[in-house]
């Protein structure tokens, strides 16, 4: 019998909300049946497994945050602007791919060590590449003061993947003003000189508007 793209896309969709909401671990496929009105065996029969549902959801989040940055690089070159853009990003994810982002970033270990897993891994371990590349690019030109390039990539994804934690997209500050806040700090503590600082943290900073544009290619999510 052949596959319907919609309903699949139906499942998915309630799959990543129901993880967002109550973690994996407590997110069954009874529940996603009832609420879709569907069997059990409809959803196995698209995807076979929770875990598969997992691997999904886990490779196209990090799939756009790559392809987002990408895009980005195209339009900004210098490493500081390219490291406020990570971080705004991030950011913005947190209210324009809500339930995606927050189900990925609170599931961040559930089964990391299934070799299924492994282009989860790889896309990982692209965006910390990405962020590692350009911090070493900032220290080698001069504008970035000398630091450990690997440990200061994982410090500031340490500091976005926890953001689901305490981010409200009904009560918090604006994914802008967040993003600001953490560019102050973060390149603050990287730029050798901090006289430009204000220009990227700054909620109306151009490089907000060239991330909200690419995101807007990537996810469909408004501009």
């Amino acid at each position: 019998m052949p596959r319907s793209p919609g309903r699949r896309s139906e499942i998915l969709d309630a799959f990543v909300r129901y993880v967002a909401e109550r973690g994996y671990d407590r997110t069954n496929i009874g529940d996603i049946a009832d609420e879709l009105g569907m069997s059990k065996g409809t959803i196995v029969h698209h995807f076979g497994t929770k875990a598969q549902m997992l691997r999904e959801l886990e490779e196209t989040h990090l799939a756009h945050q790559v392809d987002v940055l990408r895009m980005v690089w195209d339009h900004l070159a210098a490493p500081h602007e390219r490291i406020a853009a990570i971080i705004y990003a991030s950011a913005l994810l947190q209210v324009v791919a809500r339930d995606a982002a927050v189900a990925s970033q609170r599931e961040v270990l559930q089964l990391s060590d299934d070799p299924a897993m492994q282009q989860v891994r790889k896309l990982r371990d692209q965006l910390q590449a990405l962020t590692i590349d350009e911090i070493r690019n900032g220290v080698e030109s001069g504008v970035f003061r000398s630091v450990d390039v690997e440990l200061a990539a994982l410090q500031l994804w340490g500091s976005l993947e926890w953001m689901w934690v305490w981010f409200d997209p009904t009560d918090s500050p604006p994914p802008e003003q967040v993003g600001a806040a953490f560019v102050d700090v973060f390149l603050g503590g990287l730029l050798l000189d901090r006289l430009g600082l204000s220009k990227w943290a700054n909620p109306s900073t151009d490089v907000v508007s060239v991330v909200r544009e690419c995101l807007a290619v990537v996810t469909g999510a408004p501009d």
